[in-house]
């Protein structure tokens, strides 16, 4: 079985997916945001966790030129048997669930957050992350932008990576709305934007806003299809799976990071310096605490 016919599948679903019906546009995304569960699951199972009909799903696999569902599902399981690896079990994960309820608990949440940093980390593409580098180091100015919860993503990501790119300016600001502070963008910016589900509507709009400005458009998400109407240059697709209401952030911190080390990698000396030069302004300032000497 050719390992890339999975990819091109999703490659297609996203391509197309902005001229579907609103049902078969649902079924798509689901498949693009679980393609691991497509490969698991049976079609009725599939049909109730995207909320749509069975008939849609087979729909959906004959506009890709599949003859029924079972052969647009192949490719799926395919590929989630020849990447299935057992890992090593972990021992001390089984002795804190021994220790009552906070122990299950407190097992459930590590082992979801390493589960979720490494399936982040893995299913990353080295020359997507390259390209998106290289649009970040190369603009004229790098707007980005994140609410609520995301917003912790993007203030951490823009107070390091500004030493990187001094260009990096976070919006919204001043208690304005990013399309505010888009409004003196033009062709040769970046919008890169942070966004996990439920989209915010001021995210996605301002995403629609800097598209018809004719900035570039970088996504860091847990779907490649965010709005049928963005058309991201590059998404770095994160996993938020959560044992509890909210979404965990652990992957999302992972693949920052990563995207921070290539940044200060490509800014070379002139990042060190920086970085510097603000050590130097914070020890000069008192910036941090240090405890007084006992006379």
């Amino acid at each position: 079985m050719d390992p890339t016919r999975k990819t091109r599948i999703l490659a297609a679903l996203k391509d197309g997916i902005a001229e579907m019906t609103p049902q078969l546009r649902q079924a798509a995304k689901y498949i693009i945001d679980h393609p691991s569960d497509v490969g698991i699951d049976p079609i009725r199972d599939t049909a109730r966790k995207a909320g749509v009909s069975t008939y849609t799903l087979v729909k959906l696999g004959k506009t890709l030129g599949f003859p029924g569902y079972n052969a647009f599902r192949e490719p799926f399981r395919q590929a989630l048997l020849s990447s299935s690896d057992p890992g090593e079990e972990q021992i001390w994960l089984t002795a804190k669930q021994d220790r009552g309820d906070l122990g299950q608990v407190y097992a459930a949440a590590a082992a979801n957050a390493m589960g979720i940093v490494s399936r982040s980390l893995e299913h990353q593409d080295l020359e997507t992350i390259e390209a998106m580098t290289t649009l970040l180091a190369e603009a004229d100015r790098v707007y980005l932008t994140a609410v609520r919860a995301s917003y912790a993503m993007a203030y951490y990501f823009h107070y390091v990576g500004r030493m990187a790119l001094p260009s990096l300016e976070l919006i919204p600001r001043h208690q304005n709305t990013a399309i505010d502070d888009l409004n003196d963008a033009r062709p040769g910016d970046v919008l890169l934007a942070i966004a996990v589900t439920p989209y915010s509507r001021e995210t996605v709009e301002a995403c629609e806003f800097a598209q018809r400005k004719g900035l570039k458009l970088l996504l860091i998400s847990d779907s490649e299809v965010i709005s049928p109407l963005l058309r991201p240059e590059h998404v770095l697709v994160i996993s938020v799976q959560s044992t509890h209401s909210f979404g965990c952030f652990a992957g999302m911190m992972a693949v920052i990071e990563v995207l921070l080390a290539m940044l200060m990698h490509r800014g070379g000396a002139a990042a060190r310096s920086r970085i510097e030069s603000y050590d130097r302004l914070r020890e000069a300032t008192s910036a941090y605490w240090t405890a007084q000497k006992k006379q």
